[in-house]
C-alpha cells in the first residue's frame, strides 16, 4: 500500500476520534440543563416549606410575597422553561404529567397563602402534600438525568471501543512507516511518561476525594438517624399534648357544669328569700290582728265592768245580767291573754325570720362568690386549653420539619453515595488508562528501538 494512502487512513482515524470527542462533549453538555432542573426543583421544595413556616409563624407579609413570587417563577420555569433561571423545557410525558400536577397544586397553595387567617391544620396538610409532590418532581428530574447519563455512558463506551479500533489501525500504519516516525515515537514516549505521572497525581487526588466523601456520607447517615429520632420524639410530644388537650377540655366542661349548678342554687336561695319576705309580711298582718283582738278584749272588759255597775243599780232584776257581765269579763280576760301569747309567738317568729333572712343573705353572697371563683377557674382552664393547643400545633410543625430534614439528609446520603460511586468508577478508569498509557509507552519505546 502506498504511503499517502496509509497517511490518509491515519488522518481518517484522527478525524473519527475528534468526531467522537465532540459527540461526547455535546452529550455531557446536554446533562447540564438536567442538573439545573434538579437544583431549581429542590429550591421550589425548600422555598414552599419556608413559605409555609413564615405563614404559620405570622412572618413579614413583604417577605412572604417576595418568596411567593420567586417560587411561582420557578414552578412556571419547571413546567415551561425559563431562560432567566437557565431552565429548559423537557417533553418527557411522565415528567410533564408530574409538573402539571405540581402547577395545579401550587395554585391551591397560593390561594391558601393569600388568606389572612388560614386554617392551621389545612395549612399543615397542604404543606405536607406539596412537599411530597415537589419531592416527586425532584425524583422525576433525577430520572431524566439518569437517562441522559445512560446515553452519555453508551456514547462513551462506543467512543472507547471505536477509539481502540482506531488505535489498532493506527499502530498497524505506524509499524509500516517506522522509518518516517522515529522522531514521533520519541516524542510519544516522552509525552506518555509525563501523562502517566499526571494521571498518577490525579488518581491520588480522586482517592483522597473518595475518602472525604465516605466521611461525609457517614456523618450524613448519623445526622439522618438523629433527625428520624427527633421526628419520633416530636410525634410523641404532639400525641401527649393532644391527650392533655382532651383532659383540659373535659375539666373545663366539668367546671362549666359546676358553674351552672351554682347558678341554679343562687336562684333557689333567692326564691327562698322572697318566700321569707312574704312570710314576714304575713306575720306582720298576724301581729296587727293580735293587737286588734287585744283592743277588742280591753273594750269588752270595760263594757263588762259597766254592765256589772248597771246590774248592781238594777237590784234584784239585774242579777242575771250581772252574771252574764262577769262571764263576758272572764272571756275578755282570756282573749287578752291569748292575744298576748299570739303577740309573743309572732315576735319569736319574726326573730327567727330575721335570722333566716341573714343566713339566706350570707348564702346568696357565698353563692355569688362561688360563681365568681368558678368563672375564674373556667377562664384558667380555657387558658390551659389554648396553651396546650398551641403546644400541639408547634409539635406538629416540629415533627413536619424533622421529617423534611430526614428526607433531605437521606437525599444527601444518596447523592454522596452516587458521587462516591462515580469517583470509584473514575479512579478505576484512570487506573485502566494509566495501564494503557504504560503499555503505549512501552510500545513506543519498543518502536523507537526498532526504528
Amino acid at each position: 500500500m502506498k504511503l499517502r494512502y496509509q497517511f490518509g487512513i491515519l488522518i481518517g482515524c484522527v478525524i473519527v476520534l475528534e468526531v467522537l470527542e465532540a459527540i461526547t462533549v455535546f452529550v455531557v453538555a446536554g446533562t447540564a440543563p438536567v442538573a439545573t432542573l434538579v437544583n431549581q426543583a429542590g429550591l421550589v421544595r425548600g422555598g414552599t416549606q419556608r413559605l409555609f413556616k413564615l405563614k404559620l409563624a405570622g412572618g413579614d407579609p413583604e417577605t412572604i410575597e417576595k418568596l411567593r413570587q420567586k417560587t411561582r417563577q420557578r414552578v412556571s420555569g419547571i413546567v415551561r422553561g425559563d431562560a432567566e433561571l437557565g431552565l429548559q423545557k423537557f417533553d418527557d410525558p411522565e415528567y410533564q404529567a408530574i409538573v402539571q400536577k405540581l402547577e395545579a397544586e401550587w395554585q391551591k397553595v397560593e390561594q391558601l397563602i393569600s388568606q389572612v387567617n388560614p386554617d392551621r391544620q389545612q395549612l399543615l396538610n397542604v404543606s405536607e402534600d406539596f412537599f411530597k409532590l415537589s419531592d416527586d418532581v425532584v425524583s422525576a428530574a433525577e430520572a431524566i438525568g439518569k437517562k441522559a447519563e445512560s446515553i452519555d455512558n453508551l456514547v462513551e463506551a462506543f467512543g472507547i471501543a471505536t477509539g481502540v479500533i482506531v488505535i489498532v489501525v493506527a499502530l498497524i500504519i505506524v509499524l509500516r512507516v517506522t522509518r518516517f516516525l522515529n522522531r514521533t515515537a520519541t516524542e510519544l514516549a516522552t509525552s506518555a511518561t509525563e501523562l502517566a505521572a499526571s494521571i498518577s497525581e490525579q488518581e491520588k487526588v480522586i482517592s483522597q476525594q473518595a475518602t472525604s466523601v465516605n466521611q461525609v456520607t457517614t456523618t450524613l447517615e448519623e445526622l439522618g438517624a438523629s433527625s428520624r429520632q427527633s421526628a419520633e420524639q416530636a410525634v410523641t410530644s404532639a400525641s401527649s399534648a393532644q391527650k392533655a388537650l382532651e383532659i383540659s377540655t373535659s375539666g373545663s366542661g366539668t367546671v362549666q357544669r359546676t358553674l351552672e349548678g351554682i347558678d341554679i342554687l343562687k336562684e333557689n336561695v333567692y326564691t327562698i328569700a322572697q318566700k321569707i319576705m312574704e312570710l314576714t309580711e304575713q306575720t306582720a298582718q298576724i301581729s296587727t290582728i293580735s293587737d286588734l283582738v287585744a283592743d277588742i278584749a280591753n273594750q269588752t272588759n270595760i263594757l263588762a265592768l259597766n254592765a256589772a255597775v248597771e246590774a248592781a243599780r238594777a237590784g234584784e232584776q239585774g242579777k242575771g245580767f250581772s252574771v252574764v257581765a262577769q262571764e263576758i269579763r272572764k272571756l275578755a280576760d282570756q282573749s287578752k291573754k291569748s292575744a298576748e301569747k299570739i303577740s309573743s309567738l309572732v315576735r319569736d317568729i319574726q326573730s327567727s325570720i330575721n335570722s333566716t333572712v341573714m343566713v339566706t343573705d350570707e348564702g346568696t353572697k357565698t353563692a355569688t362568690e362561688g360563681i365568681r371563683l368558678s368563672k375564674a377557674t373556667a377562664d384558667a382552664f380555657q387558658d390551659i386549653v389554648n396553651a396546650i393547643q398551641s403546644i400541639s400545633v408547634n409539635s406538629q410543625q416540629i415533627a413536619l420539619s424533622a421529617k423534611q430534614q430526614a428526607v433531605g439528609v437521606q437525599q444527601g446520603v444518596s447523592a454522596m453515595n452516587a458521587i462516591n460511586l462515580g469517583a470509584q468508577e473514575v479512579a478505576s478508569s484512570i487506573s485502566q488508562l494509566r495501564s494503557a498509557i504504560q503499555k503505549l509507552s512501552e510500545s513506543a519505546q519498543l518502536l523507537r528501538e526498532q526504528v
